[in-house]
């Protein structure tokens, strides 16, 4: 039976430790949340000599162990508490050649905590470029570790670290420091009250507001003859102590590390003088944009049609195939439409966030968000707030959770309720198909007319989320002030083992998360839409037969108007037809009505509903967007989905609330069903008389 340990990835930002992660782990690797939270959990695991298997934990991003934010609050927590199942048997800290000085007071602080401690100085590839040289040697003497140098572009270094973390039995767990030295009698009083207890836990709980074991703070503060620090005066003792571990890593830096300045060789300033520059800098963000809206659309066209075309000869095989029943109708009308109408998106959902991922690799993402803070303050908000609205381009429940890194209850409250208008991946498949029904395949120098009209929802979603939080922050009467800080990363060619397994596990997430939902769905609706109450809907050939029996109709075209007949007083028919008035000066019908009401679950459910719904009773093998394209308008003729229609569906997804997930994580980071309410309320009021405006104007 093989062994397994724990292996703790630690790590400031920007250091490379996902690539570390993904060159020890490859594909076996897993995302989810830490138990009770909704911070993201990374794990993976990575075969070792002899048998031995290493469970390595990605842990957030943090610069030291003096937590300011709720990610960085778990990596404490868990370092702290023995008792976790995750808790480490090795920590791997990761440091980049080029910030090495910074890096290692995180390392220090780990030391401290006894844990078997390996230090990675990754990125070794660029140590010829920027005239680095390191004496390893003294290094791994004088910081009492052992080092590996890794190149995970070059894949150098892998097979070292893999070695030392196999013989991790071997490191030393001294310390670097001597912390009571900063307040001897303070410390000795604290260690003679907790003899039992290592002394930097305790610092740690003392300082960070973090539990371990049935240590507490307050627990603390109740021994009676131990004398408490005020909050300045622990302040005071941290400031102490980072000076401290500063002075001891300067001493090594002088022997360990040499730098030639004359012979680095950076052209990062002069590239980020013009990458962020007040003007350039928004014209270059706006391009890029608009290649990748048009490559969207021009690179996904073939596979697109492919699925689609698959998805419809398998429903029409399936009934063809199989025995005539309750089940045969199920599959082929109800589940195969459904799950079609989610991954038929998947090429544009991959190549969006191949994009995505290619900006965040590079370093060019953390200069859109320096660029935009110019902006964001202008309407109330910090540059912080464009990290949330940016990550809402992928989903509104990530990004509604990465406002827990904006400090000023204000701003994070405003960014939380106007992210929702960003334009989210699920609401992509939505834009992609009524797009392609009523906006024509012309070009305007050189650019799409449909990938000219993506771009311009995306540009309308961020106008009304920044628009929004301008007049929040006149509504809101909270006085506040707050200080904008972003690390500008090296400029780096992103690397494609990374690109690759973040696309393959974001468009996996995407598409498991919806199908499940889809699925379920489907089978809803495929049951609402297959039977019915009353003697309209069991007599439906009769009523049928006698409606037409005076005109000469084909058995087919008979058949087409039982099932029409068949579905109109089906449970969902009676649904739609309850709610068609309400939706009718949109220029919606019933059926419409019941994919808006549906996709609430989740928006991408829009177009499975309208392929489950147009495929009951239907013996044509089309594919859904032939079905919705030949669909006519039952009051004013001619297609149902033209242009004005279409372009009112387009705007009142642009501004309806987006999911109920959206709205229950609202509610959880507000603590109060107040916000998500007013949320819903009003972003569906506007969303409404948007399009009926346009319609009406439209039409």
């Amino acid at each position: 039976m093989s062994k397994q340990i724990n292996v703790a990835l630690i790590g400031n930002p920007n250091t490379g430790k996902t690539s570390v992660f993904n060159a020890l782990t490859g594909l076996n690797q897993k995302v989810g949340n830490y138990p009770g939270i909704t911070v993201e959990k990374k794990e993976g695991v990575c075969k070792l000599p002899r048998g031995v298997k290493a469970h390595i934990i990605d842990l957030p991003g943090t610069y030291s162990l003096n937590a300011s934010s709720l990610d960085e609050n778990v990596v404490i927590e868990l370092l702290l508490n023995k008792n976790d199942k995750d808790f480490p048997d090795l920590a791997v800290v990761v440091s980049d050649v080029e910030n090495l000085k910074r890096n290692l007071l995180l390392f220090t602080q780990i030391k401290d905590l006894e844990i078997p401690t390996i230090l990675v100085i990754n990125m070794a590839d660029r140590m010829a470029y920027k005239g680095i040289s390191l004496d390893l040697e003294y290094l791994q003497e004088h910081l009492k570790t052992k080092i590996a140098l890794v190149s995970t572009r070059k894949n150098q270094g892998i097979e070292r670290l893999k070695s030392l973390i196999s013989n991790y039995k071997d490191l030393s767990i001294s310390h670097n420091i001597d912390l009571t030295e900063i307040d001897k009698d303070y410390f000795k009083n604290l260690q003679n009250t907790f003899p039992n207890q290592l002394i930097y836990k305790l610092w740690l709980v003392i300082t960070q507001d973090v539990n371990f074991g049935k240590t507490d703070r307050n627990e603390i503060d109740a021994v009676a003859n131990f004398k408490t620090k005020s909050k300045s005066d622990l302040k005071r003792l941290q400031q102490k102590e980072t000076i401290k571990r500063y002075q001891f890593i300067n001493d090594v830096l002088k022997k360990g590390q040499t730098i030639d300045a004359a012979q680095a060789k950076d052209l990062r300033m002069k590239i980020d003088r013009i990458i962020t520059h007040q003007v350039w800098g928004y014209v270059i963000f706006f391009i890029i944009l608009l290649t990748i809206f048009q490559a969207i659309y021009d690179w996904s066209s073939i596979p697109m049609d492919f699925i689609d075309t698959t998805f419809a000869s398998l429903s029409e095989w399936t009934k063809n195939q199989l025995p005539q029943g309750t089940f045969t109708s199920l599959l082929a009308e109800g589940i195969i439409p459904g799950l079609g109408g989610i991954v038929i998106f998947i090429p544009q959902i991959a190549f969006l966030f191949l994009f995505i991922s290619v900006l965040e690799e590079s370093g060019y993402m953390s200069r859109v968000v320096f660029l935009m803070d110019r902006i964001m303050r202008r309407f109330g908000l910090s540059g912080k707030s464009i990290v949330p609205l940016i990550s809402g381009t992928a989903c509104a429940i990530p990004a509604i959770m990465a406002t827990r890194n904006i400090e000023n209850w204000k701003e994070r409250l405003i960014t939380i309720l106007v992210t929702p208008f960003i334009t989210c991946s699920a609401r992509l498949p939505v834009y992609l198909i009524i797009i392609s029904l009523v906006i024509p395949e012309g070009r305007f120098i050189g650019l799409g007319y449909q990938a000219l009209t993506l771009m311009l929802l995306y540009l309308i979603g961020f106008g009304a989320a920044v628009s929004s939080a301008y007049l929040l922050n006149k509504v809101l009467k909270i006085k506040s002030k707050a200080f904008f800080v972003v690390e500008m990363p090296n400029y780096k060619l992103p690397l494609l083992k990374n690109v690759a397994i973040t696309v393959l596990e974001k468009t996996k997430s995407f598409v498991f998360g919806a199908g499940k939902i889809i699925l379920a769905i489907s089978i809803v609706l495929w049951f609402l839409a297959s039977f019915g109450p009353g003697d309209d809907f069991k007599n439906a050939e009769e009523i049928t037969f006698k409606e037409y029996a005076s005109q000469n109709i084909s058995q087919e075209e008979f058949q087409q108007k039982v099932a029409s007949h068949k579905l109109e007083h089906s449970f969902i028919g009676i649904t739609g037809r309850a709610i068609e008035p309400a939706i009718r000066p949109l220029g919606y019908d019933w059926k419409i009505g019941i994919a808006i009401v549906s996709s609430f679950a989740a928006r991408e459910v829009f177009v499975g509903t309208l392929a489950t719904i147009y495929s009951v009773g239907s013996d044509e093998e089309e594919t859904i967007k032939n079905r919705m394209a030949g669909e006519v308008n039952p009051i004013l003729g001619g297609p149902l989905f033209n242009f004005a229609s279409g372009i009112s569906l387009l705007l009142f997804y642009a501004f309806a609330m987006q999911c109920m997930s959206t709205l229950a994580i609202v509610k959880r980071e507000t603590n109060s069903w107040k916000w998500p309410i007013l949320q819903l309320t009003i972003m569906t009021l506007f969303a409404y008389i948007v399009a009926l405006i346009a319609f009406q104007l439209l039409k």
